[in-house]
């Protein structure tokens, strides 16, 4: 399970499933839409782009878009 901790002042942050090994890779270049990416080190995937301006806002999105696009074992 991921434990999402990103702040809207940061430009890129990524999370691991310890279970899993694979990755969301999140990044921003204007700290108010995310790009986000799930798999491994070597390949990932595009799953969409979170719009937020707090911090709760942010977290809350990425647990929904992992959630709904992506299938963890």
């Amino acid at each position: 399970m991921f434990d999402f901790r990103m702040s809207t002042n940061e430009n890129f942050a990524s999370f691991r499933d310890q279970a899993s090994g694979h990755f969301v890779f999140v990044d921003s270049f204007d700290n108010h839409e995310f790009s986000v990416r799930y798999g491994t080190m070597s390949e990932s995937a595009y799953l969409g782009v979170i719009e937020a301006d707090s911090d709760k806002v942010l977290n809350d999105k990425l647990r929904e878009l992992i959630r709904d696009r992506v299938q963890i074992r």
